[in-house]
C-alpha cells in the first residue's frame, strides 16, 4: 500500500474584506479632489488574505499534487453580494470556508485603500462590519480537526482573539500573532505565544516605545526581548525596506535579514504573503527562524511587485 500524507492544518481566525482600491499619483489634501489612476475591487481582509497565502504558497498554480497544508479560514461575512465574492473567490484558491459564517442583516467589512504610485505606500481605512460580529461565546472550543497551527490578526474584536488565545494555550496549540491593527493586550496572553509577527509602528506601540528606537540594531534587540520576557518565543520584527529582526527566545538567536531590491508596485498584503509564506515552515517542521523569515521575505518580495491583495500573492511554485 502507498504511503498517504495527512497535510498539517492552518486554521486562520479573522477578518474577511471587500477591498476597494484607488491608485493616484499622489494623496490628495485636506479638502483637494484630486484625478486618480485607476481603482479595483477585490478580496481582501488581513484574515481573508493571509489564508489564501498559505493556500496559495502550499500548492502549484495548476495544482496536480497533495497541498502541503490543509487551509481552513474562520470568521464572518454578510448576505450580500460581496460575502458571496469572498467566499466563492477562496474557495477557487483551495481555502476551506465551512468555517465562515454569513449573518442575516449584515454587510460584508470594507477597506478602502489608497496607493500613492510615486512611493507604492498604502493607506487603509476599515470597516469592520460582520468583521465585528465574531464573537469569543463562538469559539470557547478549538476548530475541529484540531488545528497544528492558529493564525489571527486583530480585526475581529479583541475579547474573541484572546479567548482564542487561551484555549488553545490549553491544548498545546501554537498560534501567530499578528497584532494589526495595533491594540494593547494584556501581558499575561503573551506568555506561551509562539510566534509574535508585526511591523515596526505595532511592535513600537505594543512595547510603548518611540518607533526611532527600532532605528539601531541594538534597539530592536532590546525592544523584542522585552517581549521575550513576556513569554514570546518568536519574536519577528518586519522593518519594510530594511528588512526583517528576528529572535527566537527558545535558542537564543537574533539577527536582521535585509530585504532584496525590487521594483515596489503596491505594498498591500506584502506582510499578510510574509506571514503565510512563515507560517508555511512553521508546518512543515524543522522550523529554522532564519531560514523561514528568509522565505517569507522572499515571498513578500514577490508581492510587492504586483497590485492588488490576494491576487498579488504568489503560488508556490512562482517562489
Amino acid at each position: 500500500m502507498p504511503d498517504t500524507f495527512d497535510p498539517p492544518i492552518i486554521a486562520v481566525i479573522g477578518s474577511l474584506n471587500v477591498d476597494i482600491a484607488v491608485y493616484t499619483r499622489r494623496i490628495p489634501d485636506a479638502g483637494e479632489t484630486f484625478r486618480a489612476s485607476s481603482s479595483a475591487i477585490s478580496m481582501g481582509g488581513k484574515g481573508a488574505n493571509q489564508a489564501v497565502a498559505c493556500a496559495k504558497l502550499s500548492r502549484s498554480r495548476n495544482g496536480g499534487s497533495t497541498p502541503l497544508a490543509s487551509v481552513q479560514m474562520i470568521g464572518a461575512v454578510g448576505d450580500d453580494a460581496h460575502g458571496e465574492m469572498i467566499l466563492t473567490g477562496m474557495r477557487a484558491h483551495g481555502v476551506d470556508m465551512s468555517g465562515v459564517k454569513v449573518r442575516q442583516d449584515q454587510r460584508t467589512g470594507s477597506a478602502f485603500v489608497m496607493v500613492e504610485q510615486a512611493t507604492a505606500e498604502n493607506r487603509i481605512l476599515f470597516c469592520a462590519e460582520a468583521n465585528d460580529t465574531l464573537s469569543p461565546s463562538e469559539l470557547v472550543s478549538l476548530p475541529t480537526p484540531r488545528p497544528d497551527l492558529i493564525i489571527m490578526q486583530l480585526e475581529v474584536p479583541l475579547n474573541t482573539v484572546l479567548q482564542v488565545m487561551e484555549t488553545a494555550k490549553t491544548h498545546n496549540v501554537p498560534i501567530l500573532l499578528n497584532p494589526a491593527p495595533a491594540q494593547k493586550i494584556p501581558t499575561k496572553y503573551y506568555d506561551g505565544l509562539a510566534h509574535l509577527v508585526m511591523n515596526e509602528t505595532e511592535a513600537s506601540f505594543l512595547a510603548s516605545c518611540l518607533e526611532s528606537d527600532l532605528a539601531t540594531l541594538s534597539g530592536l534587540s532590546t525592544i523584542a526581548r522585552k517581549f521575550q520576557s513576556y513569554g514570546v518565543q518568536h519574536v519577528i520584527i518586519t522593518l519594510g525596506g530594511r528588512g526583517v529582526f528576528y529572535l527566537d527566545s527558545i535558542s537564543g538567536e537574533e539577527g536582521l535579514i535585509q530585504a532584496g531590491q525590487v521594483d515596489v508596485v503596491d505594498t498591500t498584503a506584502a506582510g499578510d504573503t510574509f506571514i503565510g509564506a512563515y507560517a508555511m515552515e512553521i508546518v512543515k517542521g524543522d522550523f529554522k527562524i532564519a531560514s523561514a523569515v528568509q522565505k517569507a521575505n522572499s515571498a513578500a518580495a514577490v508581492t510587492v511587485q504586483r497590485r492588488g491583495a490576494q491576487q498579488s500573492i504568489p503560488w508556490m511554485d512562482e517562489l
